[in-house]
């Protein structure tokens, strides 16, 4: 058995706004957190593996990034300023078709390394060539929802769907169980109702989830009702999708009926308030959505459209752009956006059971912050602090499964100096420079 304690640092467990412990250890054991508590208090706790002192740093769950498309930081900076569409389809579309599996390989461990230096321990992904991104998860140490994107109206519509399956065959509960796998069809334009019916048979019979954008702009709202008479998420109902459980991303343009229709029957929404921004999609009305019952989760979305994968970041920026939509400072405070950024987004994946909180029963995903520097004091409230002044670079130890990935600053998983270079070199190549 191994034994991991971490005492000392001041225990922020998420299961609720004054669940905080000042000065607490954290024991786990052979990746489960089978003690928290008052220091001193673990059993046996002289007969450990390895103890992390902790003292003036604040420990809490690692943050769960429900939506990306990691290997993208191949085109970081590459396609900026667009409308979507134009983005799409004359920029990213065309790049990412001369990508190889190695090529999506490297973007994945670039995303992975940069998730992981600022505090992400699990990320929900969809993409090509997913056992590619798979491998990255497995050595990296990383936690992972995948999904293969699939688009139905391309020729290669049903050898997605192969993939997807495979995937599922492949990968489902591998790396000691980080790896989780549900289907990606893309979003209701690119995919017909014929082929969602496919999606559908194989969610069924392989017990899966399913992972889509919705409702993401004006033109694919307006897209979706000229074509089938529905607004998107009343589509996607008729048609069934919601008989799965299923992660909608963005969500951006919805009336009220969809968004009640969300609340009811989605497993999670993915906000992704910097990529909307970005790409001038709209303000996704989620403290309305939060209000009618909504799980929420917070996603960068890819380094394309972001252009990082920094979640402290993203769930500020998130804060911030739903109080002044609603014109209300009280919308989305800190420990609400904390929540979002931990265990509402494992909620958003189905991990809400392993994942998201520091309480016993739950696998060791935790990250520990330094809290003694100039932007993080005086300390008059915690939590704000965390959501509204600490960085990424605050962020010193990372710890998944019960595993140390990171240990001041210096990830132990990654070869930093190569993984950047490879990517480098691919990039350049695929940009044709």
């Amino acid at each position: 058995m191994n034994r991991l304690l971490v005492r000392g640092a001041t225990i922020l467990t998420m299961e609720g706004p004054d669940a905080i412990i000042d000065t607490g250890e954290i024991l786990i054991e052979d990746g489960w957190i089978t003690h928290v508590g008052l220091p001193g208090s673990a059993s046996g706790s002289f007969d450990m593996d390895e103890i992390i002192e902790a003292d003036g740093q604040v420990v809490m769950p690692g943050f769960i990034n429900c939506h990306t498309h990691a290997s993208m930081t191949l085109l970081r900076g590459y396609a900026d300023d667009l409308p979507l569409m134009t983005w799409l389809a004359e920029k990213i579309w065309p790049f990412e078709a001369k990508m190889t599996g190695e090529d999506i390989y490297w973007g994945a461990m670039l995303a992975c390394l940069e998730m992981i230096k600022s505090g992400t321990t699990c990320f929900g992904d969809m993409y090509d060539s997913m056992h590619d991104v798979a491998r990255a998860v497995e050595q990296t140490g990383m936690r992972a929802m995948l999904s293969r994107g699939m688009i139905g109206i391309t020729p290669n519509a049903d050898k997605a769907l192969l993939d997807a399956e495979e995937l599922a065959k492949n990968w489902n509960g591998k790396a000691d169980g980080r790896i989780t796998v549900m289907l990606g069809p893309h979003a209701p334009y690119t995919c017909p109702p014929e082929y969602l019916d496919k999606v559908m048979n194989l969610a069924a019979k392989h017990k899966l989830g399913i992972n889509i954008h919705v409702a993401e702009t004006l033109s694919e709202v307006a897209d979706i009702k000229k074509q089938y008479g529905k607004t998107p998420v009343k589509h996607l109902d008729h048609l069934g999708l919601f008989k799965f459980p299923v992660l909608a991303a963005h969500c951006v343009h919805l009336d009220e009926e969809e968004m009640g229709i969300l609340a009811q029957k989605a497993m999670g929404i993915a906000y992704n308030p910097q990529s909307n921004m970005k790409l001038a999609s709209g303000i996704a009305p989620v403290a309305r959505l939060i209000e009618l019952g909504a799980t929420v989760g917070i996603g960068t979305d890819g380094t394309a459209s972001n252009n990082n994968l920094d979640m402290l970041e993203e769930l500020r920026a998130g804060s911030y752009l739903q109080k002044v939509s609603t014109m209300n400072s009280e919308v989305l405070p800190a420990y609400r956006s904390l929540q979002m950024a931990t265990i509402d987004g494992a909620l958003c994946m189905g991990l809400g059971d392993r994942v998201g909180l520091i309480k016993e029963g739950m696998r060791g995903d935790l990250i520990l912050l330094d809290t003694q520097e100039p932007h993080m004091c005086p300390q008059h409230n915690l939590v704000a602090n965390i959501a509204y002044a600490a960085n990424s670079s605050d962020v010193r130890t990372v710890i998944i499964d019960g595993k140390i990935v990171m240990q001041d600053r210096v990830v132990l998983t990654i070869d930093e100096d190569r993984v950047m270079y490879e990517v480098r070199e691919r990039a350049a190549r695929l940009a044709g420079e």
